[in-house]
């Protein structure tokens, strides 16, 4: 079992930014890869990040060059840095862990609102 708790959602003015962090605790040593989901009201559920076990990145197209997905040193630590966001970045974001297993374990999200 692996546990997520996420933090650093709020609101934030259009060309702000924010950063997400994500807490991991438990079997952490399962874990392949760490992603970042999103969605927003009315729209269906979107990946956003991905980071492996080896430190391979990607991004939908939608965020490439204003986000990036990194760990702490300690790697149970997911951060998400958001640049230049926009109205539509809006959403409740979700922190995920897959499992080499290929198990999903999710966290509660965190709700971002980019609003002037």
């Amino acid at each position: 079992q692996v546990q997520l708790v996420e933090s650093g959602g709020g609101l934030v003015q259009p060309g702000g930014s924010l950063r997400l962090s994500c807490a991991a605790s438990g079997s952490i040593f399962s874990i392949y890869a760490m992603n970042w989901y999103r969605q927003a009201p009315g729209k269906e559920r979107e990946l956003v990040a991905t980071i492996t076990s080896g430190d391979s990145t990607n991004y939908a197209d939608s965020v490439k060059g204003r986000f990036t997905v990194s760990r702490g040193n300690a790697r149970n630590t997911l951060f998400l840095e958001m640049n230049s966001l926009k109205p539509e970045d809006t959403a409740a974001y979700y922190c995920v862990a897959r499992t080499r297993g290929s198990i999903d374990y999710w966290g509660q999200g965190t709700q971002v609102t980019v609003s002037s």
